[in-house]
């Protein structure tokens, strides 16, 4: 058996987690429940009534820039394009986005950051204060900062295996 045989990874008990099951799930099971808790916590303190579907799409165009395809933004967030057609819908009534035609394809459209959508943005990561405050108080900064490169790798691999060219 080679080293990367996933049968002799499985059989090593240091690679198991709390339960007994591969360390790699209780990783990932960690995150899904950090997640759900994050999100409530979130949603909790989301200014102006925006819901989180609304924040991550405004933080996408942020992180990633803007001008992307509502197909972009539905294979990024592994949604079907009528449900980002319709959290873009919202957020462009509200004056968080704008839509324009597709300057190569003017049947396609692409989705525009206004000034507003990144100062809500920023009000919904303010809002959060407290929360961001208590966590790096009891969990330390440089601890949350050292588990950020693990995060972003595993991100990182698990983006590219659903999508070859994503990063």
């Amino acid at each position: 058996m080679t080293v990367g045989d996933p049968r002799k990874r499985s059989e090593r008990p240091d690679r198991k987690g709390p339960l007994g099951d591969p360390v790699a799930f209780a990783f990932l099971n960690e995150v899904g429940i950090i997640e759900q808790l994050a999100r409530n916590r979130f949603e909790a303190v989301m200014p102006d009534d925006l819901l989180l579907s609304h924040f991550t799409v405004l933080n996408h165009l942020v992180r990633l820039g803007d001008g992307r395809s509502p197909a972009d933004l539905a294979r990024a967030f592994q949604l079907a394009k009528g449900a980002i057609t319709n959290t873009v819908g919202r957020l462009a009534t509200r004056g968080l986005v704008r839509v324009e035609p597709d300057p190569r394809d003017r049947r396609g459209k692409r989705i525009y950051l206004t000034e507003a959508g990144r100062a809500a943005r920023e009000a919904c990561i303010a809002a959060l204060g407290p929360e961001l405050d208590a966590l790096e108080k009891t969990i330390g900064v440089d601890a949350l900062a050292g588990a950020l490169p693990v995060l972003q790798a595993v991100r990182v691999k698990l983006d590219r295996d659903r999508d070859p060219g994503a990063d």
